[in-house]
């Protein structure tokens, strides 16, 4: 097995792994009176992403690695576990509000609103280029922005209370 293989096998992993604490997290927090904003977009966001994860694995498989742009990855990593601990229970891929319940302000989000989609963004960006795959990382990282884009826009309004 390749070392594009392992690595892409580790950052499914991680992913699923992921979706299994948001899911947890979703059912707590709508449990606590949240509810959802932003639904009709999210089957996009994880369409996005599932293809962007499979078109690497496609187009990565055998590919020489380059462990200086991974070793970025893996600091984005450290950045992705800091925005986790941050949030904790609050932590989830869906966009819900608590009623009365205030902004986190502290770890990353002391620096800026959104770290979470700062460290995807770059993600989407870094990881196909450990791979070689320039092409791959301008378009999937253009895509994902304009994703993004949409998402942030309906989160800071649903933030605002303007849902």
């Amino acid at each position: 097995m390749s070392w594009s293989i392992i690595i892409l096998s580790l950052v499914a992993v991680q992913r699923l792994l992921e979706l299994v604490l948001a899911r947890r997290n979703t059912a707590k927090l709508l449990a606590s009176g949240a509810h959802e904003v932003g639904a009709t977009h999210y089957p996009l966001i994880v369409g996005f992403h599932a293809a962007w994860l499979l078109g690497l694995f496609w187009l990565a498989r055998g590919a020489e690695v380059d462990w200086f742009i991974i070793a970025g990855f893996v600091i984005l990593q450290g950045l992705r576990l800091w925005v986790l601990a941050t949030l904790g229970e609050r932590w989830t891929t869906r966009i819900l509000i608590v009623p009365g319940e205030k902004l986190v302000a502290r770890g990353p989000y002391r620096f800026f609103s959104h770290p979470n989609y700062a460290v995807v963004a770059a993600e989407i960006f870094i990881l196909p280029l450990a791979f070689g795959l320039y092409g791959y990382a301008i378009v999937g990282g253009l895509i994902n922005l304009a994703i993004l884009r949409l998402r942030i826009s309906v989160e800071n309004r649903a933030l605002r209370g303007d849902n």
